[in-house]
């Protein structure tokens, strides 16, 4: 059995690692996050709550462990990234430090960094193929670059010093865990379209014109992905896309969100606010990379996954009035 660490493991995206991991018999897990872990978590995995900002707590949480996934990190919707921009710089890079240091004394097999859609924020070819990051621009927002940052960190402690990874890319993750927040976008898209669907907001409110596309994955899937390239042969020292292939424009998605809620379709309208400084307009992944060498695909459907995430929201406590939604 092949113990594995996850830093980040109470995050929305973690947890669903987490659950994908304990249901595999060939694994146990470690979890290293700060962040209060569910009962459940507790209760099936041993939790480090020390920050892995500091390289002793980054060796304890890592010792004994033959593989790392690393998802520890300030992350968002688009208001974060212009909000925090300094801070998520310092608090990601200083994880980097510590978390590769560990992993490099702990000599372990496998250390899978989880990227971000984000590196492909100025791509210029459509579908994105892994290959692009090498000519795509740079990055202009600081979490973009922070994520980008993350995979240099990878490739150079390789070629130094031998370390295995897998680069694993999550395009825009949705589902159960992330909760809505009350300041604009600082929450992903789903939670809080929503929270304002929900609360009966009419019309819908967006930043932006709507036609800027996303390609939303369910958390679970993603989870799936990370978990098959950590165990996959030919994913050693290999960067993939882990992402769904239906690329929508955020009108459709508050479309999909909006009928998800029992909402009369007749009634749908949306009012467009300002858009940030730093939007992407296409996001939009190859997923062949995946498919071919690791035989993973994306499984859960859009509408399914909403409705799931919908159900999911219902059950929390009725929210305050919402704020604009972010992508």
């Amino acid at each position: 059995m092949s113990r594995v660490l996850v830093t980040g493991g109470a995050g929305t995206i973690g947890a669903a690692v987490v659950r994908r991991l304990l249901g595999d018999p060939r694994y146990e897990v470690r979890v290293s996050d700060q962040r209060p872990a569910p009962e459940w978590m507790r209760e099936s995995c041993e939790v480090h709550t020390g920050d892995l900002r500091e390289l002793a707590e980054a060796r304890v949480a890592t010792l004994g462990c033959e593989r790392v996934i690393h998802l520890a990190a300030i992350v968002g919707g688009i208001a974060n990234f212009h909000k925090l921009p300094h801070t998520l710089t310092e608090v990601n890079n200083a994880l980097y430090n510590a978390v590769v240091r560990a992993a490099l004394d702990a000599n372990v097999e496998r250390f899978v960094y989880v990227s971000s859609s984000m590196v492909f924020e100025r791509a210029e070819v459509f579908p994105t193929p892994e290959d692009h990051i090498f000519d795509c621009p740079v990055p202009r927002s600081a979490y973009g670059f922070s994520k980008l940052t993350g995979e240099v960190y990878c490739r150079a402690a390789h070629d130094q010093h031998g370390l295995p990874y897998t680069i694993c890319r999550p395009f825009n993750a949705y589902g159960p865990g992330e909760l809505p927040d009350d300041e604009p976008g600082i929450a992903h898209v789903v939670p809080d379209l929503v929270r304002k669907v929900l609360s009966g907001q009419q019309p819908l409110e967006i930043f932006g014109s709507g036609e800027q596309t996303r390609t939303l994955t369910h958390v679970d899937d993603i989870a799936d992905g990370v978990v098959v390239a950590m165990g996959a042969g030919v994913a050693e020292n290999e960067d993939y896309n882990i992402s769904a292939s239906d690329e929508r424009s955020v009108a459709e998605i508050a479309r999909v969100v909006w009928e998800a809620c029992g909402r009369d379709p007749d009634q749908f309208q949306l009012a467009h606010l300002p858009a940030f400084e730093v939007d992407v307009q296409r996001r939009w992944p190859s997923v062949e990379k995946a498919r071919t060498q690791l035989g993973w695909e994306a499984r859960i459907s859009l509408p399914d996954g909403i409705a799931h995430t919908v159900e999911w929201l219902r059950q929390l406590p009725s929210p305050a009035q919402p704020s604009p939604v972010g992508s």
